[in-house]
Parts: C-alpha cells; structure tokens; sequence
C-alpha cells in the first residue's frame, strides 16, 4: 500500500506504548499462586480494543437499534451511525468516490463475498492466509521463490500464460511481517488485464493505507486486528463486479422488492449487507481507524518508528539466542510490520508457548499460522512460533518475552507438561479459571 513503507525512519532503541489498549495493566495468573503483568505479543491473531474505542462503543450502547426502516429516533441515530462509518472507513481505507464500502464479519468472509462477484480465474501466491487462498473457486496458484523480484517475475509469467480477473495477494505476510510492493503488483495485474485485491488484515494495525494511490482495486480488513475486536470487517473496492453478483447474504434489505416468483435486489452496499448489521461493530471499526490516523496526525512517523525499534528489537534479541532461529520468506524484503516468527532447533514450540504462558504471563502464537503452503516451504520444522506487536506493546514487553525465552530454551519449563487434544497444558495447572461470563 502506499504510505510510509519506504525509508521507515530511525527508530529509537527503547520506546514506550504509544497508545492505551483495555488490557493494559491486566495481570495474569501464573503456576505457584503469583499474578504478573500480562505481555500479550499476540496481536497478530486478534488485539484488544483500543482505551478509547472501548468507551465510545460503551457510550453508543444507550442508543443501539436496528437501522434504515424504524421511525424512533435511536434507529434514526443508529442509520447515521452506519453510514457515517461507512464514509470514514473509506477516507481512512483511502477509497476512491466510486468505489463501494461493504461491512462484512472479517477479512475471511470480505474475501469470500469478493470471491462470490469475480468474473472469471483468480491468480494467488502460495505465501497467503488460508483466508486469501481458500475461498477462489478458479484458483491458479503461483508458488513464490526466495526473493520478491523472482516472485513477481513468476507472477508476470503466469498471468502471461492466459487471462486471469484477478490477482489477489497479502499486503503484510502474518507469517514473517514481511511488506509486498502493493503498487509493482497492481501495475503488473493491470498490464495483464487483471483486477488486485488485497488482504490488508496484516497491514491496517501498522501501516497508514491509501488504495487509489496504490492502485489496488479492492482491499479487506478485519476490525478485531485494528484494535476493534466487535465482530466487523470491511471491503472496499470497484462496485461494478458486486452491482451484479448474487447477494451474499439472501434477506431483509438486501432487496427493493420481492413478489412470489420475482426479486429486485438493491446495488452494493445493501445488496450484500442483509439482516441487522453489527451497529456497534461497524462504529468500533471507524472509531479504530480514526485512532490510528490520529496517531499519524499528531506525531507524524512515529508509528512507523515504533513498530521498526520492536521489530528489530525481537528479530535481534531472537538472532542472539543459541538453538534459534528466525524465519523470513524473501532475502530482498526491506519492509517488515511488527511480526517475527521463529523456530527452536531442537524441542516443541508447542511446548514452549504453554510455558511462556503458565510460567511468564507471556503470550505467543505456535503452529503454521494458516498459512500452511508458505510456512511448509520457507520453515525447516514443521510449526513454529510468532510473537507480534502493535501501538500497545512496549519494549519491556519484548524484554519479558526474549528474556523467558532465552530461559526456557537453555534450561526448559520449570513445570511438568502433558499434550492434550488442544496442544500443551500444564500437568497440575493451579491457575484459577474464573467465569467471566457469569462473573
């Protein structure tokens, strides 16, 4: 995408949150009876909720109702609730005035619907989330090579080789954080007659985003990696392809009007947003999004900054570590998000997550990430470990977790493990499980 992905400027070697996420401050339970500080370099696979979204969202609880038929004024507020998100995520998502904004669940069911409109083959990477890799029914696949100037030489060849609709490719690799040339590709896709669409999933929690400049024509997300855990995503792009693709969701508003044996469907948006929509989700997702260009707005570079000083903080700290290893993707990647994963020569990276958690408060990520084609050709182990940060993460956060670590691959877990059905546990866990359900 285009933003601040080039010449990232000199980070500093230590740097404090630059934002307040909900859990900040939340101890945890630990094996032996102690509570500490929770580190939660997890965020990659969901991030907590951003302080101040958290409130705005609790504020907008009052006034919830459903939208664009009631006649009471909170679903007249909650309509324009709607849409006005709708308008902010596309300023911030950088929307062309044409293209369409369409909320959805999450980046899964974003790319899904989009797969649902394409006209013809999609062509794909073998580096995606299985998100961006399992819903093209007319799939033809591209495996990638060592580098990303031999990957876009083999992508050219095979959209070379016969037409393709669509290219679609991850902004941001969950696997290694490493950034792909959003703009090369969509001039490649486009020289060849092909659409881009872009998983940005990885890319939104860490990068400033501007689809027109990056000539992408369409682009999802999710809200709960953006630090809006509600349940809402979004997909944005060229609306010709979805005004006459088969409504994604069959039901109330979705349609002008419906007679026994005829339907009128509405355009996009409505056309794919049928039954109530998550009212309070969709306003997380815009508030999110607010946030971030917020933080660029008043201190401009620092997020790029303080995502490089802990990126190159846990990539460092990992190289230093005797019987570890990081794992890249592509030698000639200059562009990495907050996203390092690592694999242990010897032992189970399973294993040490469980420990990590039960005996540090520490947590991390073990396994292939579904992203199981890319893992299985850059990996030399069959899982592995990621630990990923965002706006809440501090350096004593990597601290902790580099620190444990390193303890655990020289001496092992302090504790007795077993694996189960649902990966390692430990073999007397006293740590309390309370019902936050019921309180």
């Amino acid at each position: 995408m285009t933003t601040a992905l080039a010449g990232r400027p000199a980070a500093p070697t230590r740097v404090d949150p630059l934002a307040a996420l909900v859990d900040a401050g939340l101890e945890v339970p630990v094996l032996g009876g102690r509570r500490v500080r929770h580190v939660n370099l997890d965020l990659a696979a969901s991030a907590p909720a951003l302080a101040d979204v958290a409130a705005r969202v609790e504020s907008l609880g009052p006034w919830y109702s459903s939208v664009h038929r009631g006649t009471g004024y909170p679903s007249e507020l909650a309509t324009e609730l709607v849409e006005e998100a709708r308008r902010t995520v596309a300023a911030r998502l950088g929307a062309r005035d044409d293209d369409v904004v369409v909320f959805t669940r999450n980046t899964t069911d974003a790319l899904n619907l989009l797969a649902t409109a394409v006209p013809g083959e999609v062509v794909v990477l073998d580096i995606e989330h299985h998100a961006n890799l399992l819903p093209w029914r007319q799939r033809r696949l591209v495996v990638g090579a060592p580098t990303i100037a031999e990957t876009l030489e083999a992508l050219d060849r095979e959209l070379g080789s016969r037409p393709a609709a669509l290219v679609t490719v991850t902004g941001a690799s969950n696997v290694t954080g490493e950034v792909l040339p959003i703009e090369r590709i969509a001039a490649l896709a486009h020289a060849h007659g092909a659409r881009l669409a872009v998983d940005a999933a990885q890319l939104v929690p860490h990068r400033a985003i501007d689809l027109a400049a990056s000539g992408a024509d369409y682009l999802a997300c999710s809200g709960h990696k953006a630090y809006a855990p509600y349940g809402a995503g979004v997909l944005v792009g060229r609306r010709d392809w979805l005004d006459v693709a088969p409504a994604y969701l069959a039901g109330g508003g979705a349609v002008s009007r419906v007679a026994a044996d005829t339907v009128a469907w509405h355009p996009s948006p409505d056309r794919h947003e049928a039954g109530t929509p998550n009212v309070l989700g969709i306003a997380a997702l815009a508030l999110a999004l607010d946030a971030l260009a917020e933080l660029e707005t008043s201190a401009p570079g620092a997020r790029d900054a303080h995502d490089a000083a802990l990126t190159a903080q846990l990539a460092e700290g990992v190289a230093a570590i005797a019987g570890v290893r990081g794992v890249r993707g592509f030698a000639d990647a200059s562009q990495h998000v907050g996203i390092v994963t690592l694999e242990l020569e010897r032992g189970s990276v399973g294993l040490v997550a469980a420990a990590l958690s039960a005996e540090h408060g520490v947590s991390v990520r073990a396994g292939r990430f579904c992203a199981h084609p890319f893992f299985d050709r850059i990996a030399s182990r069959g899982n592995g470990l990621r630990a990923s940060v965002g706006v809440g993460t501090s350096s004593d956060d990597v601290d902790r977790f580099l620190d444990a670590l390193a303890r655990l691959v020289a001496e092992g877990p302090g504790a007795e493990y077993v694996r189960t059905p649902d990966g390692w546990r430990p073999a007397a866990d006293d740590r309390p499980h309370p019902s936050l359900l019921h309180g």
